[in-house]
């Protein structure tokens, strides 16, 4: 069976997004139920709550978007779509990437871009490179499917983060 084309959601973020998460390309469950992180093993929006001292998991859908970017949180990813069978990101051909340096542009309050994951990362740092006043943070990934690190060290590194949230 070939490989289907896959294209990420638009972005989550306002005027006053100071930091953007970056993932890589939305996965099958996220594809088929239209939401960031679907999927059940993946756990972002723990993550993520641990970060902003918020249960984002027990909020439906489009209320922990809006309480993310309250908080001054974006969501996007660095793979505009992408060849891919499945969902694992050592899956991904072909590649379009974004414009992450004319979209961070526009957010006059960015000040930090953290990668969930290393292809996130990859992509994400190539395209932006070095830029003043912007720091750039790897994260370790979210998904279930890297199961080297427990939660509690991902949550950990996560933690980071805190510095750049409202």
């Amino acid at each position: 069976m070939p490989a289907q084309r896959k294209a990420a959601f638009p972005p989550s973020v306002d005027a006053d997004t100071r930091l953007l998460i970056l993932g890589s390309l939305p996965g099958e469950a996220s594809i088929r139920q239209g939401e960031y992180y679907a999927h059940r093993g993946n756990a972002f929006w723990h993550l993520l709550g641990g970060v902003l001292d918020e249960d984002l998991r027990a909020l439906p859908y489009a209320m922990r978007l809006k309480r993310m970017r309250t908080r001054g949180v974006g969501l996007w990813d660095a793979i505009e779509s992408a060849e891919r069978e499945g969902s694992l990101d050592s899956s991904i051909r072909d590649a379009e990437l974004r414009d992450l340096g004319l979209f961070v542009a526009r957010l006059p309050a960015l000040r930090a871009v953290a990668f969930n994951g290393r292809t996130a990362a990859t992509h994400g740092r190539r395209q932006l490179g070095e830029r003043p006043g912007l720091a750039l943070i790897d994260l370790p990934s979210s998904s279930g499917a890297y199961a080297s690190m427990t939660r509690e060290r991902k949550a950990q590194a996560w933690a980071a983060l805190r510095g750049w949230v409202a």
